[in-house]
């Protein structure tokens, strides 16, 4: 009766074993909407509909995918809607590290736990920015001024107050004793412009900001805050192209690396398989031509990042700028 009895078991057992096996993975069963922490036309929502192009191009998806645009108070509207979406895994947002950072320094009602990590895609650079005519040739001259200067004598402007430009502004303040009068503008845009028109004397930018106003004889970068040199490749000017840009820290600058990366997450507590699911699908997005078009024409830096990388990434800079921003007075959370 035992071996009976044991051999009935082990049936049943390997029955429910191949079962399990047997079940599908998850993939989505209706419309997708992805949603883009930002305004219509910003980076953000141009890199959430690249991205749905590309899916639909390649039929990555079965479902029909939408891009909405949520981007209120720097973006919460989005991730604040994506976290009542809890356990959907029909909706997405894309963004920045704003969906880390933004918790810290604003009253919001959500933070990064609350969401699922999927990846991050891409990285945008920043550089220190002058205007074309400026004295200064190289950030080392730039910074010795700076240095003989009154404290708060330079404007330096940037994209919004207590947000990744101002940040930034912050750590080369602390890293080199300098102190600039921050100047925050709508966008980089806005604040390449100002620039330009030499109401400021410098700024933070990424390349897509103001290459612009680089091939017209605007503005000029001085350095790239990375660790290493841009990649060679086409020029912007008659004379010079991103790789040919010494990095900030070989100016004497010594921040070795800022970015700020393209990030996607999905709702809290979605079914297992979602995140997989997804992940490999823009994994799938990052190796087609047409996103390493859009790389080169947004000059940004390609990179996928996968979920459990991204986790180790938030964390890692969640703590360092909680630390710089209870210095600053802008912690809140």
């Amino acid at each position: 009766m035992r071996k009976i009895i044991t051999a009935v078991a082990a049936s049943l057992g390997l029955a429910f074993a191949g079962t399990a096996m047997a079940q599908p993975a998850w993939k989505p069963t209706k419309p997708v909407e992805f949603v883009a922490a930002s305004g219509p036309g910003g980076g953000t929502d141009t890199f959430a509909r690249t991205v749905q192009a590309i899916i639909q191009k390649y039929d990555l998806v079965p479902t029909a995918v939408t891009v909405s645009n949520k981007g209120g108070g720097s973006g919460a509207e989005g991730f604040v809607y994506t976290r009542m979406a809890e356990r959907d895994p029909h909706k997405l947002i894309f963004g920045t590290n704003n969906a880390w950072l933004l918790p810290l320094v604003a009253k919001v009602a959500w933070k990064y736990t609350d969401l699922t990590p999927v990846a991050a895609m891409a990285f945008d650079e920043f550089l220190l920015w002058v205007k074309a005519d400026s004295p200064y040739e190289t950030a080392a001259d730039y910074m010795k001024a700076m240095r003989a200067a009154p404290p708060g004598e330079f404007r330096m402007g940037g994209a919004q107050s207590k947000d990744t430009d101002q940040t930034l502004v912050r750590m080369i303040e602390k890293a080199t004793g300098v102190r600039w009068t921050y100047i925050p503008y709508r966008s980089g845009g806005e604040a390449g412009v100002q620039l330009a028109g030499g109401h400021i004397q410098s700024n933070v930018n990424n390349p897509s900001e103001s290459i612009g106003g680089w091939r017209g004889g605007q503005v000029r970068p001085l350095c790239v805050f990375a660790p290493q040199r841009l990649p060679a490749g086409p020029r912007v000017t008659e004379t010079m192209g991103w790789g040919d840009l010494p990095t900030c820290q070989e100016q004497g600058i010594p921040i070795a690396e800022y970015r700020m990366p393209r990030t996607i997450f999905l709702p809290g507590n979605v079914p297992p398989g979602a995140q997989a699911f997804w992940s490999e699908v823009f994994r799938k997005v990052s190796e087609t031509p047409e996103w390493k078009e859009f790389i080169e024409r947004t000059s940004q830096t390609a990179r996928f990042v996968p979920a459990a990388e991204l986790s180790a990434m938030m964390e890692r800079e969640e703590k360092s700028s909680r630390e710089l921003f209870r210095e600053e007075g802008w912690l809140v959370n």
